[in-house]
């Protein structure tokens, strides 16, 4: 059996399926009240993974330096960068979002090149260019009998998912450093997610927030996505994502969980009934394609 082809499947349907979550409640409840909410719920699904895994409920015993490198992969990805893509989910629904997060290979390669001295081969640079054509393709489309004020929440939402996927980018670029000596990754993403959590609920207390997020939980089809999202997500999400990571080559499981975009396209239509059009479509599978070349064997 091919486990980690399986698994890197099993990680592209569940981040689709957060996708569809949060976008849902979101739009319900707010994308700030689900960005926080979640952390709660992923934090106590982690801890009791640790516990299973590692034999305890939080990684007391991580290095000072490992701290530091965390706690700023936590700031620029799970506090800023999902932030962001939050509102993204909100603004131009889960398909285009997740579109706007496959930018993140580009952007990993392009800081490979800057800070690690990677070099960037001629068919990654294919791929790039593939990508991005793809991308601005989809998202240049014209969209008739759209006032001025969704044109205006369309364009504000694609910068919001372009600023999701580079908060992701620097997210992975400092959790490296973090992760250096072979430490366990289900730890680093416990302590990520506790630091997200402090943060992001210590905004919530500054700006008085802390009792309506506990009420809008009374809202139950909010809430029954929002747990939905948290088990796709941040739980088996990146459980399964790791499993691939460890279970087969590292260009294949990129390549498969970057799939998303392709599978929100019957998702999108059959939950929103919105219809995607031929080039909306086309651009999807040339990114994707793009996306696939950059993780060629070299």
């Amino acid at each position: 059996m091919h486990w980690g082809e399986i698994a890197a499947l099993a990680t592209a349907v569940c981040w689709s399926m957060t996708a569809v979550f949060f976008s849902y409640s979101g739009r319900l409840i707010g994308s700030d009240v689900v960005n926080r909410s979640r952390l709660v719920f992923a934090f106590l699904f982690l801890s009791v993974t640790h516990l299973i895994i590692e034999g305890s409920l939080f990684p007391w015993d991580a290095e000072p330096y490992r701290w530091f490198w965390l706690i700023l992969s936590a700031i620029l990805g799970l506090v800023l960068g999902d932030s962001f893509l939050f509102r993204a989910y909100v603004m131009i629904g889960p398909r285009l979002s997740m579109l706007l997060m496959s930018t993140v290979p580009i952007y990993s390669v392009l800081f490979g090149w800057l800070l690690f001295e990677e070099a960037i081969t001629a068919v990654e640079m294919a791929g790039i260019l593939l990508a991005v054509g793809g991308i601005g393709w989809v998202v240049t489309e014209r969209r008739p009998g759209q006032t001025a004020v969704q044109n205006k929440q369309y364009k504000k939402g694609i910068l919001f998912g372009l600023a999701g996927a580079l908060g992701q980018v620097t997210n992975l670029v400092t959790a490296r450093y973090g992760l250096v000596g072979g430490y366990s990754t289900i730890s680093a993403t416990v302590i990520r997610i506790l630091v997200a959590l402090l943060i992001l609920w210590g905004v919530a207390a500054l700006q008085r927030q802390i009792r309506y997020t506990l009420r809008m939980w009374g809202n139950r089809k909010a809430f029954r996505a929002l747990i939905g999202g948290t088990i796709t997500g941040p739980f088996l999400g990146i459980w399964f994502s790791l499993i691939a990571i460890q279970s087969t080559r590292l260009g294949i499981a990129a390549t498969l969980m970057a799939l998303p975009p392709i599978l929100l396209i019957p998702i999108e239509y059959v939950v929103y009934k919105r219809k995607v059009s031929q080039r909306g479509i086309v651009g999807t599978v040339v990114a994707i394609v793009g996306v696939a070349l950059i993780f060629l064997p070299q």
